[in-house]
């Protein structure tokens, strides 16, 4: 069963071995690679991969049209081969984890439990700081155990989700969180599902980014999310910029809303063991092994960087000055949500 993951990435090469690593070992079968503009040899080492044959490259060069530089990159990789033939579909972002829970815990498996599905939401489980200062070498998901309650119902952002589905021309392009420009007259067989098994209501096919926050969402699967990583990965994600926001400015909002260590959840511990051998065949590579230890090598000499200058020596002080987040209490986060939601209806209403 080809299983395609779409992934953009800008300097993140000290991340992507693990990465790959660990959705090889979940059953993905082909990946599509879109770089943009990088300085730490993320390109470098996807073009050795693709050499390898592990994956497709491609870089995405400015000027990136209206939609941005990460709508213009899936739109590169729907071009690709290895979308076309898939029989699944998956955009990720580097810092997103698939956690399955069924099965022997492969995407395969996810897809066997839920055989009417044409499209399956993974729900964000997202993870927070939980006081790591240092960027280390060594895999996200074993360093960052911390997250917040379950259900939650504030930050509403907390719920969002990618969408695993089937590549059967419903839909004519990738989206960032779910696919995008459907086919109308296909949409009344689109089966959506949610990540605890529950069948989704009709008009989920063409709508919201993401879960309902008031119920349990990760019963079959979760999406291990690492928006942070540590203070000092988390500086130089400010520096990088968003791929979809570009114009927005990585700062203390940001990292409040997510920096949330309530919980521990070390469901994903087992899947490295799965992943770790072949992490281990990639650094056998001495040409992929000195592109990564060279990549870790800039991201130390690029915080130092940062440090001299205010914005990032301020970002980085405030950083260490804000304690851990809390959960809103729950009538405060359920007035919120409530008033979210009257919002979007009446937006909905006056459109």
């Amino acid at each position: 069963m080809p299983i395609t993951a779409v992934l953009c990435v800008r300097n993140e090469a000290a991340f992507l071995l693990d990465w790959l690593a660990w959705h090889c070992s979940v059953g993905v079968t082909d990946f599509v690679v879109v770089s943009n503009e990088c300085d730490d040899g993320t390109d470098t080492m996807l073009d050795r991969l693709e050499a390898m044959g592990w994956l497709t490259h491609i870089r995405n060069a400015p000027p990136y049209g209206k939609g941005g530089i990460q709508f213009s990159g899936l739109k590169l990789a729907g071009k690709t081969e290895a979308v076309h033939r898939a029989d699944w579909l998956l955009a990720l972002d580097i810092d997103e984890f698939v956690n399955v829970h069924v099965g022997d815990r492969t995407v395969p498996a996810l897809i066997e439990a839920l055989p009417e599905a044409t499209a399956i939401t993974l729900t964000w489980r997202n993870f927070g700081n939980a006081g790591v200062v240092a960027y280390e070498d060594a895999p996200v998901p074993l360093q960052f155990t911390y997250t917040g309650p379950r259900p939650m119902l504030w930050p509403w952002r907390a719920a969002m989700f990618k969408t695993l589905y089937r590549n059967d021309r419903t839909y004519r392009n990738l989206g960032v969180h779910r696919p995008r420009n459907p086919v109308e007259s296909r949409l009344p067989d689109a089966r959506w599902f949610d990540g605890e098994g529950r069948a989704l209501p009709p008009d989920m096919a063409s709508g919201r980014i993401f879960s309902d926050y008031r119920q349990p969402q990760h019963g079959l699967v979760q999406l291990n999310h690492y928006p942070l990583g540590a203070m000092h990965s988390f500086v130089l994600k400010a520096d990088r910029g968003r791929a979809v926001h570009s114009t927005d400015r990585l700062g203390l909002d940001y990292w409040v809303e997510r920096n949330l260590n309530t919980e521990e959840d070390r469901s994903a511990l087992p899947l490295w063991d799965r992943a770790a051998p072949i992490r281990a065949d990639f650094a056998k590579d001495p040409i992929l092994s000195e592109l990564h230890n060279q990549a870790v090598a800039w991201r130390k000499a690029r915080f130092e960087h940062l440090l001299t200058l205010d914005t990032y020596r301020d970002l980085f002080g405030r950083l260490i000055m804000t304690p851990p987040s809390q959960p809103l209490p729950e009538p405060v986060a359920r007035q919120l949500a409530l008033k979210a939601q009257s919002v979007a209806k009446d937006e909905a209403e006056t459109s």
